[in-house]
C-alpha cells in the first residue's frame, strides 16, 4: 500500500514544473521576474543569433524590445520589428511558476486572430525559463493551419547582460538577443497600448 502512495507521488511530482532551488529564500520564477522588472523602463537594441533562412527579413530590421509595463504579477515587454509594433511579451507570475503569452495586435489596436498564444513555465532559473506551447495555443494554431507550431517551446532568458528571446522546436530555431548594457531611447507604445 505505502509502494503504491510512493508510485503516486512521484508520478505526480514529475508533472510538476522544474524550478531550481532557491538560493536567498525566493521562488526561481520571483527571481527571474524581479532581473527582468529590474530594467523596468528601459528599452535595449536587439540582433538575431540564430541561423535559420525563414528569418532573414529580421536581420535587415532594427529590433528593440522595451520593459514597459512592470507589477508584481505581470510584465509587459513589447517587442519592435522595424516600424512593426504589433508584438508585446506577457509574462505572468502563476501559482506554480511563471506564463508567457505573445499579445498581437494590427495598428488600428484590434488583436490579430493569431494572439495570446504562449505556455506555462516548466523550467525555471535565476537566469532563464521555458514554456511548452498550452493546450490553448495547441487548438489556436490548429484552427490557423498554424500545425508546424503545435509543439513550439518559448524560452526567455536574462543575465547582466544579454536578455534573450528563443522559439524552438523541430527544424525551426529563433533566438534574438537584447545588449542590457546599453539602454537605447524608448520606443513608441505599441499598437492597441493605452
Amino acid at each position: 500500500m505505502n509502494y503504491a502512495r510512493l508510485i503516486v507521488a512521484v508520478l505526480w511530482l514529475s508533472g510538476c514544473s522544474s524550478q531550481a532551488p532557491s538560493v536567498d529564500g525566493e521562488e526561481p520564477a520571483d527571481e527571474f521576474m524581479a532581473r527582468i522588472a529590474s530594467n523596468c523602463g528601459e528599452a535595449f537594441e536587439g540582433k538575431l543569433v540564430s541561423t535559420d533562412e525563414v528569418d532573414a527579413d529580421f536581420v535587415a530590421e532594427k529590433m528593440v524590445m522595451h520593459v514597459r509595463e512592470c507589477s508584481d504579477n505581470e510584465i509587459r515587454v513589447p517587442f519592435h520589428v522595424g516600424d512593426n509594433r504589433s508584438r508585446t511579451w506577457v509574462l505572468t507570475r502563476t501559482e506554480e511558476g511563471l506564463r508567457l503569452k505573445h499579445d498581437h495586435r494590427h495598428e488600428d489596436g484590434s488583436e490579430d486572430a493569431v494572439t495570446q498564444y504562449g505556455g506555462d513555465s516548466s523550467v525555471i532559473s535565476e537566469t532563464r525559463a521555458e514554456f511548452p506551447v498550452d493546450a490553448y495555443s495547441v487548438e489556436l494554431f490548429h484552427r490557423e493551419a498554424l500545425t508546424a507550431s503545435v509543439t513550439n517551446v518559448w524560452a526567455l532568458e536574462i543575465t547582466d547582460t544579454v536578455f534573450a528571446y528563443e522559439l524552438s522546436r523541430e527544424n525551426r530555431f529563433f533566438r534574438v538577443e537584447f545588449d542590457l548594457t546599453t539602454p537605447v531611447s524608448a520606443p513608441p507604445a505599441p499598437w492597441g497600448a493605452e
